[in-house]
């Protein structure tokens, strides 16, 4: 937009902290740019090119209620109307929603899953003998307790989280038998 263009008492988009908001030009500064107000906020702010302003906005419906009150601006917008076509939501601005699926409740609800670490440990419990990562993981697997979700070195995984729990010392579940393998506390 051009500084022509600009009209005092119009409304503009305009790009205020780097987003578009609209603004209603209030008054023109002596050195140069323009004295705004933000409508969605009320706030005061300065406009110092035109460059940073856009076309009017266009109304659907009524106008927005703004009364200015000393340094107090107040900005009244009608509530938006929700009308239902086919089943989506819309609003005024025209924006379509999804309608929300009702939460299914599964069968074996109340039953949680073990996580892994939880399922290595009650392995190596039921197991008399030390297991490496791998044992752990096909053991876990063959007895229902945990599967891998899709992750190609699962062993890996639990064999550095076994680690990791090792660190606290006194207060791990595990113990480390022999170089890799491992036994429950």
């Amino acid at each position: 937009m051009k500084k022509a263009e600009v009209q005092i008492g119009a409304q503009y988009w305009a790009n205020v902290s780097g987003k578009r908001c609209e603004v209603r030009i209030d008054g023109e500064r002596p050195r140069g740019g323009w004295d705004a107000t933000n409508l969605a906020t009320g706030k005061r702010i300065v406009i110092k090119s035109a460059q940073r302003l856009q076309d009017e906005p266009r109304r659907r419906g009524r106008q927005a209620k703004v009364t200015s009150e000393g340094n107090v601006t107040i900005v009244e917008n009608e509530p938006a109307t929700v009308e239902t076509i086919g089943g989506e939501t819309t609003t005024a601005v025209g924006v379509l929603k999804k309608p929300r699926k009702p939460k299914t409740v599964s069968a074996d609800a109340g039953e949680k899953k073990l996580s892994c670490m939880a399922a290595a440990l009650k392995v190596l419990s039921e197991s008399a003998e030390p297991m490496n990562a791998k044992e752990m993981i096909d053991a876990m697997e063959a007895k229902g307790y945990w599967t891998s979700p899709g992750g190609k070195t699962p062993h890996a995984t639990l064999y550095s989280a076994i680690l990791r729990e090792l660190a606290r010392g006194d207060e791990s579940r595990f113990v480390k038998t022999e170089r890799g393998r491992f036994v429950a506390r």
